[in-house]
């Protein structure tokens, strides 16, 4: 089959699209012949090295196609089962192994390249909406990266629960995306200062929770934008990590909450993954929830898709297509 590999980390150009045996499955596993495959900051973080992989390595880690065989002891999934999975390496090919457990069925009105398109970035608005801070009616909440893959998806699910969004975005086509996508205000943060901004439109309270996915450019800023006894959701860092810090600065700030989520700890068990996934199904069908796919490149040019995201010009998500 082809794939994409790393064999050393770096920038785009590592992507290196090569031939290379198609995987068998092995006992609880299904390989799946991959439709569509979904790009994620990780894969950048991934590409770079800041979460190293044994090399070379197939790097992704979502993707949607049909189950075409099946290993020992998979009993709930049968051959010709259109699935997406999350969260699992490898998804930058043509076919992929992957545990049966982590493979959610697509259901029939849901094509393929929108369930690759919402189930990382999708699942991780679920959880942080729902269980990381939980919003309730009247809460307020600052999202950076509005108008990105996970942004547009997160404002919309905010909303759903009654929440007041802020968000922040660098152009004024994601500031339309955003507003379009329910944000009540929009900060161009290339124009105004974000904190400042958001302790006026607060009428200087803060919010109740900032769910930030910037990291490094952003956090202590965020800290400052928060209620006493706020939430800082750390859940990315496409400026950089965050350097070390004194915890003492958190009560300093009103004595915050700090978290750095991960998707892996929100979906436990196949039936967390299966009813987070499920209400994402759910919402898309009943069109309340929008998936924004901004462009699909052939698997082959890897390396200008990632170029795209690294540089922040996608808005929404992107795709692979073998």
């Amino acid at each position: 089959m082809r794939a994409i590999r790393v064999h050393e980390y770096g920038g785009p150009d590592v992507l290196r699209y090569e031939e290379v045996a198609r995987p068998e499955p092995g006992a609880g596993e299904a390989r799946v012949k991959i439709d569509a495959v979904g790009i994620n900051y990780i894969d950048i973080y991934q590409r770079k090295g800041q979460y190293p992989d044994p090399l070379p390595v197939i790097p992704g880690r979502e993707a949607a196609g049909v189950v075409d065989a099946v290993g020992p002891d998979v009993s709930d999934l049968a051959v010709g089962t259109r699935v997406v999975y999350a969260m699992h390496v490898g998804s930058y090919a043509e076919y992929a192994v992957v545990p049966a457990r982590r493979l959610v069925p697509i259901p029939a009105a849901i094509d393929a390249r929108v369930a690759a398109a919402v189930m990382l970035q999708g699942l991780t608005a679920h959880y942080l909406t729902h269980s990381t801070y939980p919003l309730q009616p009247g809460d307020s909440a600052l999202v950076h990266a509005a108008a990105g893959g996970v942004g547009l998806l997160l404002v919309q699910m905010a909303k759903r629960r009654g929440a007041r969004v802020i968000g922040t975005v660098s152009t004024e086509e994601k500031a339309s995306l955003a507003k379009e996508a329910g944000a009540d205000e929009v900060i161009l943060y290339t124009r105004a200062d974000f904190e400042a901004e958001t302790r006026r439109l607060t009428d200087g309270k803060g919010v109740h929770v900032v769910y930030d996915s910037v990291g490094q450019t952003t956090f202590d800023k965020s800290l400052n934008c928060l209620k006493p006894r706020g939430y800082m959701v750390l859940y990315g860092q496409a400026s950089g990590p965050v350097p070390p810090f004194n915890p003492q600065l958190l009560s300093t700030k009103g004595s915050v909450f700090l978290t750095r989520p991960n998707l892996m700890h929100y979906t436990l068990d196949r039936a967390e993954l299966l009813r987070r996934a499920g209400d994402l199904f759910d919402w898309i069908n009943a069109a309340t929830l929008t998936v924004r796919i901004d462009a699909a490149f052939p698997l082959a040019e890897a390396p200008l898709a990632h170029r795209r995201l690294e540089e922040r010009k996608s808005i929404g998500k992107l795709l692979l297509i073998p």
